[in-house]
């Protein structure tokens, strides 16, 4: 089956880095495109970047452009977002997405607070 596992959330002050991580199996990962979401509280969740399923090719939202990068590792089956200058507004929970077949696989979601 499906199975998406995100890692690498936490707590971060304003303006430092991290790098979230999205393991997959259950299918063949080279062949899909995949997606980081956010959910921040009281909020709907928004697509926050887009890579294709060669890397090259690749989508981010606009209050993401110029801080977060979206890149994969295919003979690991690892999807990745490098955040960069994070905000307060950051804060959400980060969903890996794959959209397979016409159905929607999420993993469990990882947190990211930017807080000082």
């Amino acid at each position: 089956q499906v199975q998406l596992v995100e890692s690498g959330g936490g707590l971060v002050q304003p303006g430092g880095s991290l790098r979230l991580s999205c393991e997959a199996s259950g299918f063949t990962f080279s062949n899909y495109a995949m997606s980081w979401y956010r959910q921040a509280p009281g909020k709907e969740r928004e697509q926050v970047a887009l890579l294709s399923s060669t890397g090259v090719n690749w989508n981010l939202a606009d209050s993401v452009k110029g801080r977060f990068t979206i890149s994969r590792n295919n003979a690991k089956n690892t999807v990745y977002l490098q955040m960069n200058s994070l905000l307060p507004e950051d804060t959400a929970v980060y969903y890996c997405h794959v959209a397979i077949g016409g159905r929607h696989y999420w993993g469990q979601g990882t947190q990211v607070t930017v807080s000082s």
